[in-house]
């Protein structure tokens, strides 16, 4: 396949007009909520920082160097972009130590904000939410029609689609998903998988497990976009309780003959694809369709718009943001996401 179309239909009409996004990194401020306090006790130290122009990977690296521990042995919830003004928890396995905070605090773009000890340590999707403030400059579109839309968006949510930072510059990550996995004898592809189980979060080696993860997320795109083209993708079909979509992997495909033919049509569009999630070490999982932003509000100020909403781990700000209207960005890098997959959902 050489052709990896990302223009996935909208829910509520093309985009109004264009804004500015992201022109600087305090018009994307994200905060994101554990659901629960560190106990005061355990062998890992949780840290709460606040990081300008910094992603979570350099921090993370940064922490276990000023602990002198293993990259590993560094949790945390998700990934949060560079160009922005996000807080986040960190965990820092610390059983018979402690930490130099004011090393922590000299980072570059980098404040603490709170620590305490835990039991546990932090894994991907373990937070309740991420809460976004995002400021829309230049907007083109009159601001009655984008208030009109916004109601839409609140009532009746957005299509769940994964960002197109997920697949990579000029979908990239599926280019390498297909060389890797896709036709691959089971030995080739169990070599892959286990590059990226090896490899981690700081090596060059768990890119294997992001294109596993490009691939599911792509394939789950496009089983959304079918439903929207069918006028199903807010409507549960029989036997569906919610409108839920495959996230392609090893086990049997429940629900209605009509969901299981419809996914598997997908599927086979897309030869080898299906085969090649199956036989890489993933799990059959559901995602929802609907994106419901939690809480949605907004405020023009002159020719801006603020808005303000929560997502739960997973969910991608740009989904909300691509029904509102076309985004001018004048860098490049990751969206904005509940959490970055395990390589397993």
């Amino acid at each position: 396949m050489s052709d990896y179309s990302l223009d996935f239909p909208f829910a509520h009409g093309e985009p109004l007009g264009s804004a500015s996004f992201r022109s600087v990194p305090e018009d994307f401020v994200v905060d994101e909520s554990l659901g629960f306090e560190p106990q005061g006790n355990g062998e890992h130290l949780l840290l709460h920082i606040q990081k300008r122009n910094q992603n979570t990977r350099w921090v993370a690296e940064q922490l276990a160097q000023i602990a002198d521990i293993k990259a590993m042995d560094v949790g945390y919830c998700g990934m949060k972009d560079r160009r922005a003004v996000t807080s986040q928890w960190f965990s820092l396995y610390l059983p018979k130590k402690e930490l130099n905070l004011q090393a922590v605090e000299a980072l570059e773009g980098v404040t603490l904000l709170a620590s305490g000890r835990h039991p546990k340590k932090l894994r991907r999707g373990d937070h309740q939410s991420n809460h976004f403030i995002i400021r829309l400059r230049e907007l083109t579109a009159d601001h009655s029609l984008l208030e009109q839309r916004l109601a839409f968006i609140a009532e009746q949510g957005v299509p769940n689609y994964f960002g197109e930072q997920r697949f990579g510059h000029d979908a990239g990550n599926l280019r390498e998903f297909e060389q890797k996995f896709v036709g691959q004898s089971g030995d080739a592809r169990s070599r892959n998988r286990q590059r990226g189980r090896r490899g981690g979060r700081s090596s060059g080696g768990g890119q294997s497990g992001i294109y596993l993860s490009a691939g599911r997320s792509y394939l789950f795109n496009r089983i959304l976009a079918t439903r929207m083209k069918q006028h199903s993708w807010n409507k549960p079909l029989e036997g569906e309780e919610l409108p839920t979509g495959a996230m392609w992997g090893r086990g049997r495909h429940q629900g209605s003959e009509a969901r299981v033919a419809l996914e598997q049509q997908v599927a086979d569009s897309l030869p080898g694809w299906g085969d090649a999630l199956e036989h890489s070490g993933l799990s059959q999982e559901r995602r929802d369709l609907v994106l419901h932003p939690q809480n949605l509000q907004w405020q023009f100020e002159s020719n801006d718009l603020v808005l303000s909403f929560g997502l739960l781990p997973g969910c991608f700000a740009t989904s909300v943001l691509r029904e509102l209207t076309e985004l001018n960005t004048a860098h490049s890098g990751r969206d904005i996401v509940g959490h970055l997959d395990n390589h397993n959902n």
